[in-house]
């Protein structure tokens, strides 16, 4: 979807009179279809033709294929995760990934996008920073879209609506007018993100959701219409451990104790012999708290 250009250039007019700089960012792992097209499109139409993003940066979360060629290729500044921050202790999963990102992106504003999205347009940046350039009040910005499956025009979004909706809806109501709560699109403010915990594994997007409006208040988040979002579709044995970090970080924020053994997911194979799936249910700290962090980026801890 073709961005008017007028549009970009009041972004570029109050990114500027701010002096706001802008990161956008791609945790990626075996996304080598789709990230370089994903980058390229960013460069092209939101850093050389309108300077709007002074970076883009894909963090690369152990790809075993060409992710970090193809990223480069386009021009994106590609870090393997564990070569940020490499005196921490190791973690895993996408959260982790975002949470290191945190320290690699210079931006004050930084703006998270899935590296497997087939159809990406430059609307998909623009709609999410316009928000946080033309209204201080606005903290955080969440994506929201259409999701086919497989050919039919909606029936994507498995996770959402079979546990992310009733864990928001029975746990968290006055989160429900969310529409997509487990977007892979959203953009928000330095200064919010670096003090809230990220979930390491799939927990991650609900979890910043609950905690940013604790924190901030219901009225400092934004959410956007990003049309349609096709992407690659995972098959159903994926989803239960993706479920279940939902579940496991939707009960963590409503105060019921989790048992470190909800870390593992029962299941069964055909021989109807049980099996356990291991589920990344880790966090990691609000950034603002890493040492290296504050002596990177000036900042200091509240009393």
């Amino acid at each position: 979807m073709a961005v008017p250009v007028s549009d970009v250039a009041a972004l570029v007019d109050a990114k500027q009179a701010t002096g706001t700089t802008i990161s956008v960012c791609l945790p990626a792992r075996n996304e080598e279809a789709t990230v370089g097209q994903i980058v390229a499109t960013v460069r092209r139409n939101l850093v050389e033709h309108a300077p709007l993003v002074d970076e883009v940066v894909v963090i690369d979360d152990g790809s075993t294929d060409a992710t970090a060629e193809a990223a480069s290729w386009e021009g994106a500044r590609v870090l393997p995760v564990d070569q940020v921050l490499p005196d921490l202790p190791r973690g895993s999963g996408k959260g982790n990934a975002l949470w290191m990102s945190l320290y690699a992106c210079e931006g004050d504003i930084v703006c998270w996008l899935d590296a497997d999205v087939r159809n990406f347009g430059p609307h998909f940046v623009t709609r999410l920073l316009a928000p946080l350039l033309t209204d201080p009040a606005v903290g955080f910005v969440k994506g929201y879209y259409r999701r086919p499956l497989h050919g039919e025009a909606t029936g994507g979004g498995r996770v959402t609506e079979l546990m992310a909706r009733p864990v928001i809806s029975s746990l968290f109501p006055h989160l429900a007018g969310f529409v997509q709560p487990l977007a892979g699109e959203y953009a928000g403010r330095r200064a919010l993100l670096e003090t809230v915990p990220f979930v390491e594994g799939w927990g991650v997007e609900i979890g910043l959701l609950i905690d940013l409006v604790a924190n901030f208040g219901i009225d400092a988040i934004a959410q956007v219409d990003l049309d349609v979002r096709e992407h690659r579709n995972r098959p159903l044995e994926e989803l239960g451990p993706q479920a279940m970090a939902i579940l496991v970080t939707g009960l963590r924020r409503a105060g019921v104790p989790v048992d470190k053994r909800l870390a593992e997911l029962v299941r069964y194979d055909d021989d109807q012999q049980p099996h356990r799936v291991a589920v990344e249910i880790r966090e990691r700290p609000p950034m603002i708290t890493v040492p290296a962090y504050r002596a990177r980026f000036g900042r200091e801890l509240s009393a």
